[in-house]
């Protein structure tokens, strides 16, 4: 059996039912030791090989979740000034000046670590997470792309930090924006898509093992026809998962038997009232008899 054949039945056995395309991908970042960078709609499972991959390796996962706005204090490190204020007015009680007091308020004492920075200061190599990198300014890639490149982070008050373990790194993005060639060259690339009929039902297989292959195949064939109807949250992998649980513990044995509680466990499904109001009782039963 071919290696990355190997890390994908690993996977599997996480839970994480990963295509040919996605454990090879995988499988090549880890030997090259380059970052990998998912890009798909929300709720895929990008984020999830992260967690499963810390997993495998037995790795702490660092994750650095992006927004609009995000910069290298939040990403990298910042100074404690509260405590480095109460430093200097201590100092100054006590007559203390000069460079001596410069040195050490401006010391590792006083250095608060965030993802970036924490990531290559690890013993063992870590999983770095860079969770939604499309939600970031682009003048925050300029700061990645300086890490992802030799992993060492300048702090002029300390000079160069250099990684003692190159992380593993993982990129997710939604396609919210387009990201810059320079950061998609340092990346090996994976599209991922809304899985198959075939492979979400290995993963809702995994995920509730104990479920009545029937209703399994009733469960999956009604989420991916309601992904073909025009919604504003196309439910994900994770909500088909919440679905099979609400339809179990509801007791639903066909989902075409019990209009109530297919109403019910709609709520793990439609997250916005628009998209309630796109599915009502009746659609959501024409889709179940479809499923069935």
């Amino acid at each position: 059996m071919s290696d990355w054949r190997m890390l994908q039945d690993r996977l599997s056995d996480q839970g994480y039912v990963a295509g040919d395309d996605l454990a090879m991908a995988l499988y090549l970042a880890l030997t090259l030791e380059r970052p990998l960078l998912l890009e798909g709609a929300a709720g895929v499972g990008k984020t999830e090989i992260a967690k499963v991959l810390a997993i495998l390796k037995e790795a702490p996962l660092i994750r650095l979740q992006c927004y609009e706005g995000l910069d290298a204090g939040h990403a990298i490190y910042e100074w404690n000034y509260q405590r480095q204020l109460l430093a200097i007015r201590a100092a100054g009680e006590r007559g203390e000046t000069g460079p001596g007091l410069e040195a050490r308020i401006f010391s590792e004492d006083y250095l608060l670590e965030r993802p970036l920075l924490q990531a290559i200061r690890q013993d063992r190599p870590p999983v770095l997470l860079i969770d939604e990198i499309d939600r970031a300014d682009e003048e925050f890639e300029a700061y990645l792309l300086e890490i992802l490149s030799d992993f060492t982070i300048s702090i002029p008050e300390l000079g160069t930090i250099h990684a003692t373990a190159k992380p593993h790194v993982i990129l997710t993005s939604n396609g919210t924006r387009d990201l810059s060639d320079a950061l998609r060259r340092r990346c090996l690339f994976v599209h991922v898509d809304y899985p198959d009929r075939a492979t979400e039902l290995a993963i809702l297989a995994k995920r509730h093992p104990g479920l009545e292959p029937r209703l399994a195949a009733q469960i999956v064939g009604f989420v991916q026809a309601l992904r073909r109807e025009d919604l504003d949250k196309t439910p994900g992998v994770a909500e088909t998962l919440d679905f099979a649980a609400a339809v179990a513990g509801l007791g639903v044995a066909d989902l075409t038997d019990d209009p109530v509680a297919l109403k019910a466990a709609l709520v793990t499904l439609l997250k916005t009232q628009g998209d309630r109001a796109r599915v009502p009782t009746e659609v959501a039963q024409r889709l179940a008899g479809k499923a069935a």
